[in-house]
């Protein structure tokens, strides 16, 4: 089937035609680092890079790019609390990320760009918005985008300008031409200068004077510089429709002169025990805290066995439920460790893999490709009693559509021998198991088999479950 997809901008699935034949230009908005990224961010960089691996498996040639927001006032007001430069703060996480990036098995984008290595092309196009009228200078030399000048306005959030405008607060003294225009470039104020400790006051000359850009308007131009006027698709997070997709929108046609993107996605959002998580609530979670306590397989396979639009549930309950699901595909991988992954070329006649293919065209349905995979695994297994050719076969394949989601990376003994970070209670180390395993193999050839017995209890009590066979005693912990 064609490749479908869920276009924000129509509010409909769509087939989806490139730009240019075979090629996808795709953007992402990214972090702003002023401090390490939560689970949330996790969803967005998984759901996309899982996107970017199944479109470069379908022979597409993609481009993808990922911003970084260096220059915020977040980052300004969290480099003033330290004591430390702006510049300082914000490498300093973007090393963090990266560092939760490659544990996450998250490839890098063909294309990374920072906002402050952009302030040439972000004045420039403030500047063209300026010259064509969609635009004006304010009094403290501040620059407005004029939002009642754009006709398509709400074309991708659906909201309607007049009512932006009816329930806009207006200020008194406020500089602005109209409550809903947007700040396309901030001026510094001598008279308060927000510095960041070390280099103040961060900002860029211009035409208007010192100052430093609106968040909206570096996403047009960065977009713009990597990709071109018009591009094929435009990602990013749950919240990021309205006011910020739609302004790079508004920014990006008036200045171009043609349409910005031909399809928007946007990943769900992530809820903690059924509520939206929130510092203030006391359930925020960086992606560095979860790993303290799960693999990063448990992670990445919570997020990819949902639909990326769906909204998930992170709860202690379902990160228990994926590392269910994983064990159940590394209970059988651990007897094909020395089984490559198919070439995606040969599996033309699969008719597993056609069935994950049509799931991932379908608006890149990772949960319903997972379901599939799982009845390969049940396959395998009746398989391999009869035929250990045939199933080292199906395992080639299961192991090459792992690979476009980024899962079953693992090796299989380790995963399932891995301690729970998660229990109150320390478990028994690898070299306490395999001793009192030793212990039972030896009981069992001193035909002391009610020590046998007690052993597995005791390893069972622990969490440890004990699998005999023709090739000995092997183990994993529940």
């Amino acid at each position: 089937m064609a490749l479908t997809i869920y276009n924000t901008l129509a509010r409909e699935k769509v087939i989806f035609t490139p730009i240019d034949a075979g090629k996808i230009r795709l953007y992402v908005c990214g972090m702003t680092v002023y401090d390490y990224c939560h689970i949330g961010h996790a969803r967005v960089l998984i759901s996309f890079d899982v996107i970017v691996r199944f479109l470069r498996s379908q022979g597409w040639d993609v481009e993808y790019v990922r911003n970084i927001t260096d220059v915020d006032d977040k980052i300004i007001n969290r480099a003033e609390e330290n004591g430390e430069s702006s510049e300082i703060l914000a490498q300093r996480f973007i090393d963090a990320m990266h560092e939760d990036e490659r544990a996450l098995n998250i490839l890098p984008p063909n294309q990374e760009p920072r906002a402050t290595a952009h302030m040439d092309n972000i004045i420039a196009m403030v500047k063209t918005l300026i010259d064509k009228n969609y635009a004006y200078v304010a009094s403290n030399n501040d620059v407005y985008y004029r939002v009642g000048k754009f006709g398509n306005y709400g074309q991708l959030s659906g909201k309607n300008p007049d009512e932006l405008m009816a329930g806009a607060r207006v200020e008194v003294g406020d500089i602005k031409e109209d409550p809903r225009d947007f700040a396309l470039w901030k001026a510094i104020d001598p008279s308060n200068v927000v510095g960041d400790g070390k280099n103040a006051p961060v900002s860029w000359e211009s035409p208007w004077g010192d100052g430093r850009p609106g968040w909206h308007i570096e996403c047009s131009a960065m977009s713009k510089s990597c990709l071109g006027n018009s591009f094929d698709i435009h990602g990013g997070g749950p919240d990021l429709p309205f006011p910020h997709h739609e302004n790079e929108i508004a920014q990006s046609e008036a200045a171009n002169g043609c349409k910005y993107v031909n399809y928007w996605l946007h990943a769900g959002a992530v809820r903690v025990d059924g509520e939206k998580m929130s510092k203030s609530l006391g359930n925020f979670f960086t992606i560095r805290d979860v790993l303290k306590k799960y693999h990063s397989e448990v992670i990445r396979y919570l997020i990819v066995n949902s639909h990326y639009r769906s909204s998930i549930n992170y709860s202690e309950d379902n990160l228990i439920e994926a590392k269910s699901g994983l064990d159940r595909f590394y209970q059988t991988l651990k007897h094909y460790t020395d089984v490559e992954p198919a070439a995606i070329e040969s599996l033309s006649d699969s008719v597993y893999y056609q069935h994950f293919v049509d799931s991932m065209n379908d608006d890149f349905n990772t949960r319903i490709a997972l379901s599939g995979m799982y009845e390969l695994i049940k396959t395998i297994n009746t398989v391999a009693v009869d035929d250990a050719e045939k199933a080292k076969k199906l395992v080639a394949e299961l192991k090459a559509m792992a690979n476009i989601l980024g899962v079953l990376q693992a090796d299989p003994t380790e995963f399932l021998q891995a301690e729970d970070k998660t229990s109150q209670v320390a478990g028994l180390s690898i070299d306490v198991i395999e001793t009192l395993i030793s212990q039972r193999i030896q009981a069992k050839k001193d035909k002391q088999y009610q020590r046998a017995d007690d052993i597995r209890q005791q390893l069972d009590g622990q969490g440890v479950l004990l699998e005999d066979s023709r090739e000995g005693t092997a183990w994993r912990r529940k």
